[in-house]
């Protein structure tokens, strides 16, 4: 198998060590400084992904770095943000319980820095689309810069709207996900967009906005409703030292997921008789 090789325009992950690691794209002529020296991009133009380059001056700086193929995970981590992001492990649940793929369609309300935008948008290409929606122009400028960022104009399109009084034109969607301060406002509009059987994905930080939107989303005869909470714990491996680090988010927030259905009432369970109905204990043996 012949390894990618990094071209111009093409987004990299440089590594240096556990805390110095950046998202950058290759541009022809230009020098990346670190603490570490500089790195010519020129120099990693044709080299493939998964190679290590050194910095300059060689002579008194020299350093190795890791030039790796961006993971949707070093997006979230590494991009450009002011808000609260959602993590790499709630992604993954996201995408999994959230049912999204390649040729999905996606309303994202709320997009923050554009972290899960990005995620979205690797995941339902070539065919699928993420309509992201935020009333904040700070978010807005943001998730376009990292989504131009990540080369995925072609599958994102954002937008300014308010999805609580605005309609935004859409339907036949598979999944639609609510990272905005009150979910449940938003449940009775949004389900019209959604297809049948399509699923509704709400992030909270706290467990009073989940219990109201999970009673929302009853109202609203959703179906398979259920919420959960990751945490993700690193190992620290060392020799005759293994354990759990010391240092670890413990909360992010919670994932509600609801299906939307056409729900129909029973007509053949749950029948009243036409008239009273008793058993008769005639000749049947009886104690005394």
């Amino acid at each position: 198998m012949i390894s990618e090789q990094i071209k111009e325009n093409d987004l990299i992950y440089l590594v240096y060590d556990n805390r110095r690691k950046w998202l950058l794209t290759i541009k022809k002529g230009e020098i990346f400084h670190t603490n570490r020296g500089y790195i010519e991009f020129n120099d990693l133009i044709g080299k493939p992904f998964g190679s290590v380059v050194f910095s300059k001056p060689f002579h008194t700086q020299g350093y190795k770095f890791y030039v790796l193929k961006p993971l949707p995970s070093d997006y979230i981590l590494h991009m450009a943000r002011k808000t609260q992001i959602i993590y790499p492990e709630d992604a993954g649940l996201i995408l999994l319980y959230g049912g999204i793929s390649s040729g999905s369609k996606v309303i994202e309300a709320g997009c923050g820095s554009g972290a899960l935008t990005c995620i979205l948008g690797n995941y339902i290409r070539p065919d699928g689309h993420v309509y992201s929606f935020d009333i904040r122009d700070s978010s807005l400028k943001r998730t376009n810069k990292n989504v131009k960022k990540a080369q995925l104009e072609e599958y994102v399109t954002i937008k300014k709207a308010d999805i609580l009084n605005e309609d935004l034109n859409l339907q036949e969607i598979d999944s639609i996900i609510l990272d905005i301060p009150q979910p449940w406002e938003a449940i009775e509009k949004v389900k019209e967009y959604l297809k049948l059987s399509g699923i509704l994905v709400s992030f909270s930080p706290t467990i009073e906005q989940v219990k109201k939107t999970t009673f929302k989303l009853q109202k609203n005869g959703f179906f398979d409703i259920n919420t959960y909470e990751l945490i993700k714990r690193t190992m620290q491996v060392k020799e005759n030292a293994t354990r759990p680090q010391v240092r670890m988010i413990g909360h992010t927030g919670y994932l509600t997921f609801g299906r939307k259905i056409k729900n129909l009432k029973n007509p053949y369970r749950g029948k009243k008789p036409n008239s009273n109905e008793y058993i008769s204990m005639n000749g049947m043996p009886l104690r005394e």
